[in-house]
């Protein structure tokens, strides 16, 4: 058996063994393998999620069969899928209604594991979400509670960006404001999003990060409309212009700086931060516990919600009518006060009558 150690006084030639190539064999084998990712798309209707996926990956995403693009450049490959939630926020009611959105990311874990649990796991399927882009509505106020309460359910499980939609619609002053009262309350409800790794033996790349930070949430100009520049370039009209929008800085976090940091930071943080909760919860090989609505319960439920219902419009029934008794006694003691004025007044009319004749009957005398 032989064994390698270090040699005091030993020297090696300046070209070294090769351990300094072993990035570019790294580079060779993500190059040949290509990647998937998975990006989720959150917020209410009319916000311009399709049109921003659209323009972010120069490709047409218009219909659920043109969601798994093979996007290819300078022979790298990335397979992207893009998972979209219709209907989030759309309802008056909307309690709960993040649940469907939690349940899929938690599932997306879930089937991944399960898969890593089998005999064979050469072809697992994988659709864990790598970012979560968070649409939010330009009202120029902060965050609605709705809002706030799927953004620390998603924090934690994926990587949240949040997304400033139709920026446009406010003024450069109105939208610094919006956006520092947002940061204010992810901060003060303890919402965690997506942070770029800043590594300190690099200055250009840890500038790059702390620029994308401070620029959350990204402010985006929903645009798919070619210009053509001067020198020949074709471009998407406004959006490419930072002093506008922050488009081009979304777009490098997603594809050109961050893309691989924010697949290995759903690999290593919340896929096995999942996966430890579960182990810890459950035997190896056990199907995970869902929720099951029992139809008693339910039932139980929706009588007791029907009774309730009831009581308050008995109540509500009760307090009008007492209301309007209110009404009419406050009606019949004004005019009986009327009344009592009147008579008083009378009475007045009669007793200064009754003085002036007294008084002219003591004159003839």
């Amino acid at each position: 058996m032989t064994s390698l150690s270090p040699t005091m006084g030993s020297s090696v030639n300046d070209a070294g063994i090769g351990i300094a190539n072993l990035p570019n064999q790294r580079h060779k084998i993500v190059a040949k393998r290509g990647a998937h990712f998975t990006v989720m798309v959150v917020g209410e209707s009319g916000l311009g999620k399709s049109t921003l996926i659209n323009t972010l990956f120069s490709t047409e995403l218009c219909s659920p069969k043109n969601y798994h693009p093979e996007l290819e450049e300078k022979s790298f490959k990335v397979k992207l899928t893009v998972i979209d939630t219709p209907g989030f926020g759309d309802y008056v009611n909307n309690r709960d209604s993040w649940a469907p959105i939690i349940d899929f990311v938690d599932d997306q874990h879930e089937i991944y594991m399960r898969q890593e649990q089998q005999p064979e796991r050469s072809e697992k399927s994988d659709l864990r979400v790598h970012a979560c882009l968070f649409f939010i509505r330009p009202t120029g106020h902060t965050l609605k509670p709705l809002d706030i309460e799927i953004m620390k359910r998603l924090g934690t499980r994926v990587n949240l960006i949040p997304v400033i939609a139709k920026a446009d619609t406010l003024t450069q002053s109105d939208l610094a404001l919006f956006k520092q009262r947002i940061r204010e309350t992810i901060v003060a409800q303890g919402i965690r999003v997506y942070q770029p790794a800043i590594e300190a033996d690099d200055e250009q790349s840890a500038d790059l990060a702390r620029g994308l930070m401070n620029a959350m949430p990204f402010s985006i100009i929903g645009s798919t409309e070619d210009v053509k520049t001067a020198d020949g370039r074709v471009v998407k009209a406004a959006i490419e212009n930072e002093q506008h929008c922050d488009f081009r800085k979304l777009r490098s976090l997603l594809i050109r700086t961050h893309m691989l940091d924010l697949i290995s930071t759903t690999e290593e943080t919340h896929y096995e931060n999942y996966r430890q909760q579960q182990m810890e919860t459950r035997k190896f090989g056990e199907p995970k516990v869902k929720k099951v609505e029992n139809p008693k319960f339910k039932e139980e439920e929706e009588a007791l919600r029907k009774r309730f219902t009831e009581q308050v419009k008995a109540e509500e029934a009760r307090f009008r009518q007492w209301e309007q008794h209110l009404i009419a006694e406050r009606d019949r003691l004004n005019k009986d006060l009327e009344l009592a004025h009147s008579t008083i007044k009378s009475l007045e009319s009669e007793l200064d009558n009754l003085q002036l004749g007294y008084g002219r009957g003591t004159q003839r005398r």
